[in-house]
C-alpha cells in the first residue's frame, strides 16, 4: 500500500508516520468494516481524507453542514468531489428545531450566554452527529494531541462514552508541521481560509482569524473564557467534559 514514490517524497520522519498511518486506516477497516470517517474539512483532515480516497480503503466519510460555515469550507466539499471522485456525506441539522431555537433566541444568541452557545451547538452539531453514529462501531476524527490541553493525553484507540462506540485518532501524535508536510508534498486540497490565519475553522460566526504569537485555538468562541470551549462532538479522555473539534 505504500509506494517508493510516497517514500521517496518524504523525508524520513514524515515518510514513517505516513507509512503508519495508511497500516492503521488498513487496520480499522479490517476490524470495522463500517466504520465512518468525519471530515470536519481542516488540515488534518484533508490528510486522512487523501490518505482514504487514493489508498482504495473504501471508508465513508461524512462531514457536519451546520448552515453557518464559512462558503470557503463548503467549497472545499466540491473540491474534494471532482479531486478524488468521490462524495463526502454532508449532515444536517433538524431545521424545524433549529428555526425555533432562533425564532426564541435570536440568529446569534450564542453570543449572549455559554448555555445559548452550547444549545445552538447542540443542535446544529452534537444532535446530526449521535443520529448519523447510531448503530455503527467505530469513526474515525483527525484530532491532534498538540491541538489542545484537554487533548494532550488523545490515544489512537479510545472508546468514546458519549456516543458509545470505538473511535480512532489516527494523527493523535502528528505535528502540525507534519500535516502541512505532506499536504504540500502531494499536493493536498486544503480550506483556502488556512491561508488567512485560520488554523483553526469553524462556523462563520463563531470563527476568526488568529493573531501573531495567539494559540491556534484562539479563534474559536474567542469571546468566551478559554476553558469553556467546547461543543460535545468530543469527550476528553481524562476527564468527563466534551470539546469541538
Amino acid at each position: 500500500m505504500f509506494t517508493p514514490s510516497e517514500n521517496n517524497a518524504l523525508d524520513a520522519v514524515t515518510a514513517v508516520l505516513w507509512k503508519q498511518l495508511l497500516s492503521d486506516l488498513q487496520l480499522i477497516k479490517q476490524q470495522h468494516p463500517d466504520a465512518t470517517f468525519a471530515n470536519s474539512l481542516a488540515a488534518e483532515d484533508m490528510v486522512l481524507q487523501h490518505a482514504i480516497a487514493t489508498h482504495g480503503l473504501n471508508i465513508s466519510s461524512f462531514t457536519l453542514d451546520t448552515g453557518r460555515l464559512h462558503k470557503e469550507t463548503l467549497a472545499l466539499l466540491d473540491v474534494i468531489n471532482s479531486h478524488y471522485g468521490i462524495q463526502v456525506t454532508s449532515l444536517k441539522p433538524n431545521q424545524v428545531k433549529v428555526d425555533q431555537h432562533v425564532a426564541e433566541h435570536g440568529a446569534y444568541a450564542f453570543y449572549e450566554s455559554l448555555e445559548l452557545r452550547k444549545a445552538c451547538c447542540g443542535l446544529r452539531k452534537v444532535e446530526p452527529l449521535r443520529a448519523y453514529l447510531q448503530g455503527k462501531s467505530a469513526w474515525i476524527t483527525g484530532q491532534r494531541r498538540e491541538q489542545s490541553q484537554t487533548r494532550s493525553e488523545l490515544q489512537k484507540n479510545e472508546f468514546d462514552s458519549a456516543f458509545q462506540l470505538q473511535k480512532f485518532n489516527p494523527l493523535c501524535d502528528w505535528t502540525l508541521e507534519q500535516v502541512w508536510t505532506v499536504i504540500r508534498t502531494f499536493a493536498i486540497p486544503y480550506n483556502s481560509l488556512h491561508d488567512q490565519n485560520y488554523p483553526s475553522i469553524g462556523c462563520d460566526p463563531c470563527t476568526r482569524a488568529i493573531r501573531a504569537g495567539e494559540d491556534v485555538r484562539a479563534g474559536r468562541w474567542w469571546w468566551e473564557q478559554r476553558d469553556s470551549i467546547e461543543c460535545g462532538l468530543h469527550q476528553s479522555p481524562t476527564t468527563a467534559t466534551t470539546e469541538n473539534t
